[in-house]
């Protein structure tokens, strides 16, 4: 049986974020989509999603914690979406400590690709629907400057500079 879609607004710092999961069989919330306002590809409510602020309270505390800098990992169900290759890059985005970055390359290495294998892992990146919770943030250019973030780069560089990380 396919989880029930719900969904909450959330107010923060880079606008109010839309948190959508699923209520599984036994009751649990899974996390599968946090979007931003303006963000490329966000999530937006569908007739038949129920409003369940309730459900999301967990998750809303944690972020409210990490934009007020007492957090620097969530610790969330999150939905499995995704094919293998996306899924893979987006592990290895979750074990991108707070308060650094990295390369695409970088990344590209970590999940055992080369040359053209990195612009597929730009375009994974890209298509994180956990934006913040799974920190896309952290990944920049190899030359130290900030390149696509789904939200703009204006908000990848509040992220950073939050989690003091920013680069000249």
């Amino acid at each position: 049986m396919t989880p029930q879609t719900v969904y909450a607004p959330v107010d923060g710092p880079l606008g109010e974020m839309l948190l959508v999961g699923g209520v599984t069989e036994d009751g649990s919330t899974e996390l599968a989509s946090l979007s931003l306002p303006g963000q490329k590809g966000a999530v937006t409510v569908q007739d038949g999603w129920r409003h369940a602020p309730e459900l999301f309270a967990e998750i809303a505390g944690q972020l409210g914690e990490y934009f007020a800098g007492r957090r620097d990992r969530f610790d969330v169900v999150c939905a499995v979406s995704g094919t293998d290759f996306q899924r893979r890059v987006w592990r290895a985005l979750e074990d991108i400590p707070y308060g650094s970055t990295v390369s695409y390359a970088d990344i590209a290495r970590r999940v055992g690709v080369s040359g053209a294998g990195v612009r597929a892992v730009g375009t994974a990146i890209g298509r994180n629907p956990l934006l913040v919770v799974r920190p896309c943030h952290r990944v920049i250019g190899a030359d130290g400057t900030l390149r696509g973030y789904a939200a703009g780069l204006e908000r990848k560089e509040r992220l950073l500079g939050l989690e003091g990380a920013l680069v000249g």
